[in-house]
């Protein structure tokens, strides 16, 4: 077969890889009860594996204090490149004390168990007000991602980091198509245009109907839900998967659509994190980015449309990756389908919206939406998982 090149660069040009080679591992492994040990939570141990993976490229590892400044003031690399969230590892004064530069730290998973290594660079202390105001445009505690600054260490540890081992993915190991993985299946499928879509939601009609719009113009459409650390209200990741399944079997062109994990964490930075999830999506090789209403929001801190235009303040080119801005959807009783404002003569009256929160409510009563909010088969997955009392 002809080698065909990838639709799009991974960000940076180049697609990282920080997996520890066999030969690494061992070396590493016998050093493991001399090095000194820094515990991970489970967002950083996330963003470990999305360096190692590639899924941050450019970033071999945690931010260093001049691209960190640079990051949270300009949504820049010090090089120039566009990123918009810091990608950092935080530790108390304390475990900073005991710790020197040019020396490597053990990491361990939140469980205890020695997953990576960090060649620590730098240490610094950082400013967490102007992180959160720039960040999260909010310096409110009551915001997810803002509490998780304001608990966290004060001191940043920095510099490059090795993934002892890729692990499979404890509930969807199918589903756990890393970037190099996800190019590989774009280039055999010949598909030039990709499409990434983000949810940390349940799917329901609006953004099938989107999806849909996006796929009548690309090649294939990459489902990448995020199942790393969300908000404890937020649905299961198990119960997510499940929904996107049934769609995949019954609604879905099954050669057009793939459906991948992003083992993220969602920090709820609306705007920024638009951009930051459009970055990562480009580098498991999507050409395009689907960016809806109040993408990435949380609460009413951000504008409805925010996240669409954060797109304008970069050069298309240094982006990379097109946002296909859309949107809201409903269902239209006038037209009888699927439709937003842009398509839709609708008056207000005749849509059909409902907001995440009310479908949560009449889901844990045990009751169905309405089919023009979601199919049928997925609000069944959604009521089962609901009434048991969840623990997640």
């Amino acid at each position: 077969m002809a080698h065909h090149q990838d639709a799009i660069a991974p960000h940076g040009g180049k697609l990282i890889n920080r997996m520890a080679s066999a030969e690494q591992r061992a070396e590493l492994l016998d050093k493991a009860d001399t090095l000194p040990r820094v515990q991970l939570d489970e967002r950083s141990q996330s963003d470990l594996e999305l360096i190692a993976i590639g899924g941050f490229s450019p970033l071999t590892g945690f931010m260093e204090q001049e691209d960190y400044t640079n990051v949270v003031h300009n949504m820049r690399l010090s090089n120039g490149l566009p990123w918009s969230v810091p990608i950092t590892l935080s530790v108390t004064e304390e475990e900073a004390a005991h710790l020197s530069e040019g020396s490597l730290i053990r990491l361990d998973s939140p469980e205890g168990k020695f997953v990576g290594v960090l060649e620590l660079t730098q240490k610094y202390t950082y400013d967490k007000e102007q992180e959160a105001i720039h960040v999260y445009r909010t310096n409110d505690n009551k915001h997810p991602g803002v509490k998780v600054v304001y608990e966290q260490g004060p001191v940043n540890l920095a510099g490059p980091v090795w993934l002892l081992k890729r692990e499979a993915h404890p509930l969807f190991p199918n589903y756990q198509i890393d970037p190099a993985d996800s190019r590989s299946l774009f280039r055999e499928r010949e598909w030039k245009t990709i499409v990434g879509f983000q949810t940390r939601n349940p799917i329901h009609r609006a953004h099938e109907y989107i999806q849909k719009c996006a796929l009548e113009t690309v090649d294939g459409l990459f489902l990448h839900p995020l199942v790393g650390a969300t908000k404890s209200d937020d649905i299961p990741a198990d119960v997510r998967m499940r929904c996107y399944e049934i769609l995949m079997e019954r609604y879905y062109p099954q050669n057009r659509v793939i459906l991948a994990i992003n083992p993220a964490a969602m920090r709820y930075a609306g705007p920024r994190e638009a951009i930051f999830h459009a970055m990562v999506r480009k580098n498991y090789g999507c050409t395009h980015f689907i960016v809806g209403r109040d993408h990435a929001g949380v609460g009413d801190y951000y504008g409805t449309y925010d996240a669409q235009h954060i797109f304008d303040e970069f050069e298309p080119a240094e982006l990379g990756i097109t946002p296909m801005k859309f949107e809201h959807a409903f269902y239209c009783t006038l037209t009888k389908g699927m439709a937003t404002s842009k398509t839709s003569p609708s008056n207000p009256e005749q849509r059909i919206h409902l907001s995440g929160t009310k479908v949560r409510e009449m889901l844990r009563r045990g009751e169905m939406p309405p089919p023009e909010f979601s199919r049928p088969e997925v609000a069944a997955e959604l009521i089962k998982a609901m009434r048991v009392p969840s623990e997640a």
